[in-house]
């Protein structure tokens, strides 16, 4: 049986799971995956057939006896909304239950300013991509938000925040549920990369570590097949391990000499600019680097030696089976080839000699994937009788819903 990283054995969740990812095709293929019953399987996918999330046309190719009748993810089986949020940028989107994204933009927003008017500017944007569904005959099941620090997994509660004042302990989850009348999921942005990442481009893998390098800096962990939030939902932030180079260099957490203080997006601005080379974001910075320049290329590679040099102690620790670079900085082939040299140089030889170390299949949308098909995970109907809350489509299209 394959591992299960969404809901239980054989739980709705799992099923729309096998199907979209393509493990199962057929009524057939799920009795075999799931070690379940032909009359528990044929009941559950129908429930799911009739609740809109699943449907079964044409023939499949025969085993031997009946060709079966092949099980797709419905197109109109409801979506997610999704906000891939950063400090001073979000991406929103829809996802829908075979992993695809479709609306997707890129807005300017300081959420760094405080989380009440962060709230109000995600609302009206969430609002505005509702209302784009609905006229679409979309059913909308719930909102997953991706956020640049700590989230307590249980309580979709932000936790001590770097570089956001305000924020500690903000309720991020039951105030925007509140405020949409939507179910709503919360989690860390590294760990919803991880989560999409491993979903859409590498279902096969059980351990995998996915970073994010942008302005900062983190890592989301997925552990036997499951995402790895930790006990406050910290796992995998290696941005604020001290690393010898950065000697005292003060960091928004309140301690010196973290990561992120010599390998971020940030920092490398920091540095250029003290070197008299005005930069104003990292799309700045990439396209020096892209033009040659020598500061700004050495500075890159620079930092992915001191991403590999953390990474390393990761790997011999986690033995992943796959090392995945995200982020805006990942698009900068100087620093995934110094991050790759480090790791092979440093790790134990067993840890490495199948480790995969490559950058992300699934690009500036991992993170909207990661937040959407979680927010599905958790909100999708149980049974047909059992509907999870919803904004449901206009009455004159549910019937194609």
């Amino acid at each position: 049986m394959t591992g299960t990283p969404l809901g239980e054995p054989g739980s709705a969740q799992h099923i729309v799971h096998l199907v979209s990812s393509g493990v199962a095709s057929s009524r057939a293929d799920l009795v075999r995956e799931l070690g379940l019953a032909p009359s528990t399987v044929s009941l559950r996918v129908q429930e799911l057939v009739d609740a809109g999330l699943l449907s079964e046309s044409g023939e499949g190719a025969s085993r031997g006896g009946r060709r079966p009748r092949l099980l797709r993810v419905a197109a109109r089986g409801g979506v997610a909304l999704a906000a891939d949020l950063g400090s001073h940028h979000a991406r929103l989107g829809v996802v829908d239950l075979g992993g695809t994204v479709s609306d997707a933009v890129d807005l300017p927003h300081d959420i760094t300013a405080g989380p009440e008017s962060a709230v109000d500017w995600l609302c009206g944007q969430v609002d505005t991509l509702v209302a784009r569904q609905q006229a679409e005959g979309r059913t909308v099941r719930a909102l997953g938000v991706a956020f640049p620090g700590p989230v307590q997994p249980a309580t979709g509660r932000v936790l001590s925040p770097s570089r956001m004042p305000g924020w500690h302990r903000y309720p991020l989850r039951d105030v925007l549920a509140e405020r949409l009348g939507i179910p709503v999921t919360v989690d860390n942005d590294a760990t919803m990369m991880a989560v999409g990442e491993h979903r859409v481009a590498r279902p096969e893998l059980e351990h995998l570590v996915v970073v994010k390098a942008g302005r900062g800096i983190g890592s989301g962990i997925v552990s036997a097949g499951r995402p790895h939030d930790g006990a406050n939902g910290s796992a995998g932030d290696i941005s604020h391990v001290r690393v010898d180079a950065a000697g005292d260099r003060p960091c928004s957490c309140g301690n010196i000499g973290c990561l992120e203080t010599v390998a971020s997006g940030a920092a490398l601005i920091r540095e250029l600019a003290a070197r008299g080379v005005e930069v104003r974001d990292t799309g700045d910075l990439l396209r020096l680097v892209a033009d040659g320049d020598p500061q700004a290329t050495t500075l890159v590679r620079t930092a992915g030696r001191h991403i590999g040099t953390v990474l390393s102690v990761v790997v011999n620790f986690f033995n992943p089976q796959a090392v995945a670079l995200g982020g805006v900085l990942a698009t900068a082939e100087p620093l995934v080839a110094a991050v790759r040299g480090v790791l092979y140089e440093r790790c134990l030889p067993l840890a490495t000699a199948d480790l995969e170390i490559t950058t992300t299949v699934t690009g500036v949308d991992a993170g909207l994937l990661g937040a959407g098909l979680t927010a599905l995970r958790h909100h999708l109907p149980t049974a047909a009788n059992t509907p999870a809350p919803a904004v449901p489509a206009p009455k004159e299209e549910s019937a194609s819903a």
